[in-house]
């Protein structure tokens, strides 16, 4: 690698590590307490007044579950299978079929659980979904829906919304969406 693309490499760390740091929700402080770096050290990574070195990056990339060469932005090898790494949250789980980056693509697998409330949540952006098997129930805003296999939707996520089985089986799903369905949902405000 010459020295301008490894300058170049370099400088793109730090935004890089702020953006999954805001990504997350997380300050400086919570950053410092998970990781054991120093908070002055993590601030000037993230401004570039501090080369990343080996010895900061390897937490970094362990607490944001990120490959090392993606925190660094390093070239891809030719290699273009994707890691597969299962997320299990609240009876889901998410399953990457993409880098992270631009458009995101999971299969989610959502079992079923009698005692599941619908519990209506919002976030940035928009979503497309398709039921690859079962049935889907999909209450978005006042609207209940049931989508059967082949069925897609998309919807803005501004919109309350919460995705179930629709009975005792197993939903599988292709889901899209951008950075922003990454993150934690909110809870919907109600008016």
């Amino acid at each position: 690698m010459d020295k301008q693309r490894q300058h170049d490499v370099l400088s793109a760390v730090g935004p890089r590590l702020r953006q999954l740091r805001r990504r997350r929700s997380l300050t400086l402080a919570d950053l410092a307490e998970q990781t054991g770096i120093n908070e002055s050290t993590l601030s000037r990574l993230e401004s570039g007044s501090r080369k990343p070195t080996l010895e900061l990056l390897l937490p970094l990339a362990e607490l944001y579950d990120v490959p090392l060469d993606q925190l660094v932005g390093a070239p891809r090898t030719g290699d273009p299978r994707i890691h597969l790494r299962p997320v299990n949250r609240n009876g889901m789980t998410y399953i990457p079929l993409s880098h992270p980056g631009g458009v995101q693509a999971h299969k989610l697998l959502i079992s079923p659980k009698p005692e599941r409330e619908p519990d209506l949540r919002t976030h940035e952006g928009f979503e497309w979904l398709y039921v690859l098997a079962g049935r889907l129930r999909l209450i978005l805003g006042d609207q209940l829906l049931v989508l059967k296999a082949g069925e897609a939707a998309e919807f803005d996520t501004h919109v309350p919304h919460w995705l179930g089985p629709d009975d005792d089986q197993t939903v599988e799903l292709l889901v899209l969406f951008g950075h922003q369905g990454e993150r934690a949902h909110l809870k919907a405000r109600t008016t």
